[in-house]
């Protein structure tokens, strides 16, 4: 049975009936992601094995944040963390309160690199929220579609958080004003990913700000193609990805902003890899079905990029 708190010194939801007992820990592991995969602005993603774990425990009282790894001391260690905002939004949502949490964040994931680390840490706080649910055993964790819907509040777009929910590589689309929606693709046994991470971060904001209002219609009806034919290429025909993955609605805009990533990106496609910035960047993926070797190696650390093999990864899931 749960604590008898008052509403008043409790977080989540307001006025609960369900307080959840001091002391229940859950953890989870949540995957990195790739946004856009070339010219799939804000709607193509793919989630991939570099992870993040977050536990939580039901405390007496407040919020205290321990964070490990990546961005450990950058980061607030309370209420305002990105993690715990998560999980509070997570009870909010579900009308279920704690009398306080803890967390412990353990981060592997890059930081502001264009892996979906802060995708990844939203949807973490959601699933351990979820999974604090089910342990309390009094009603039921929240569904994959509301993880989507919430964490791309977060988010204001849908392809990391649904990627690393969900798993494998997603298509996603909004309607109306602020409801996401997401599906999962199943990604061809044979395709693999590479990332190259820069020490360099950049501000998706910043980049966002890059991108035009209007671009042409030759442009828009080239990236139509090659995102329909990304479909394609993720799920039956690994042969079309490197014509799927050429863009003309983001990539060039940025490029003067992140001239390494640009270049690198171009030295892997004249190799014939397909290559593209991953998400807002700076980090570059190639997607294929031939591992990367010493030459590519060697070319990311002319770019200042270290290789990284990844394999393409299932979604959040609770490991305790």
């Amino acid at each position: 049975m749960g604590n008898a708190v008052s509403a008043a010194s409790t977080i989540g939801a307001p006025n609960a009936e369900i307080v959840l007992s001091e002391e229940t820990t859950v953890r989870v592991r949540v995957p990195a992601s790739s946004a856009n995969l070339g010219p799939g602005f804000d709607c193509l993603g793919l989630a991939l094995g570099m992870y993040d774990e977050v536990e939580v425990t039901v405390t007496s009282s407040g919020v205290v944040v321990a964070v490990e790894g990546e961005a450990a001391g950058d980061v607030p260690t309370d209420e305002r963390h990105l993690v715990a905002r998560a999980v509070i939004r997570g009870l909010e949502f579900a009308g279920v309160a704690a009398p306080g949490i803890a967390l412990r964040c353990v981060n592997t994931i890059p930081h502001s690199r264009g892996l979906g680390s802060s995708a990844a840490a939203v949807v973490g706080g959601l699933a351990a929220a979820s999974a604090l649910l089910v342990a309390d055993g009094r009603r039921s964790g929240l569904t994959a579609s509301e993880l989507v819907q919430l964490s791309s509040e977060f988010e204001g777009h849908p392809d990391n958080a649904a990627a690393s929910v969900l798993g494998s590589g997603v298509v996603t689309w909004t309607r109306g004003d602020g409801e996401f929606f997401a599906r999962k693709l199943h990604v061809h046994a044979d395709i693999r990913a590479t990332s190259f991470i820069p020490q360099t971060r950049s501000s998706t904001a910043l980049t966002r700000g890059l991108l035009p209002d209007a671009v042409p219609r030759a442009d828009a009806v080239f990236n139509l193609s090659r995102a329909a034919l990304g479909i394609v290429a993720l799920t039956s025909d690994p042969t079309c990805l490197f014509d799927a993955t050429t863009d003309r609605l983001h990539q060039p805009y940025r490029a003067e902003a992140m001239p390494a990533s640009n270049g690198l990106m171009e030295a892997l496609r004249e190799r014939g890899h397909a290559a593209t910035v991953s998400g807002a960047g700076p980090s570059v993926l190639v997607l294929g079905t031939v591992a990367l070797g010493d030459d590519e190696a060697r070319l990311a650390g002319e770019f200042g990029f270290e290789m990284v093999s990844l394999p393409i990864a299932a979604g959040v899931e609770v490991v305790g």
